[in-house]
């Protein structure tokens, strides 16, 4: 069988990813809210006209939060298909990667606090 091309192997790859965002937009109540406070954060920076590097700083939050959202529902996923019933060693794992969540949620929450309450006030 020959081997596919580098680039039509990449192509591939990008529809899997893509694939796999819509299937989490799709099924993932926590990245269905985190989409929307991302699409309202992102209306808010053109409505405020905020600078290049405050939009580096907004889609490098954006970006954080959602994909180690995506991590976090992989975690759980795959944590629940090994053990589906009850355990405290796949409870732990589960917590440390919503705790990773956490860490990423509050530095954009105080990273879109610091963008934009000098411009609401």
């Amino acid at each position: 069988m020959p081997e596919e091309s580098f680039v039509k192997n990449r192509v591939k790859s990008v529809g899997f990813a893509f694939r796999g965002a819509l299937l989490l937009i799709k099924t993932e109540a926590s990245i269905q809210v985190q989409t929307a406070i991302a699409v309202l954060i992102t209306v808010m920076g053109f409505y405020f006209h905020i600078s290049n590097t405050e939009w580096i700083l907004q889609i490098s939050a954006i970006s954080l939060v959602l994909g180690i959202e995506g991590i976090n529902t992989a975690v759980e996923k795959t944590a629940d298909f090994i053990h589906p019933e009850f355990d405290k060693k796949i409870g732990f794992i589960k917590d440390i990667s919503a705790g990773a969540v956490m860490f990423v949620s509050v530095g954009a929450i105080i990273a879109g606090l610091i963008i934009y309450l000098p411009k609401i006030f």
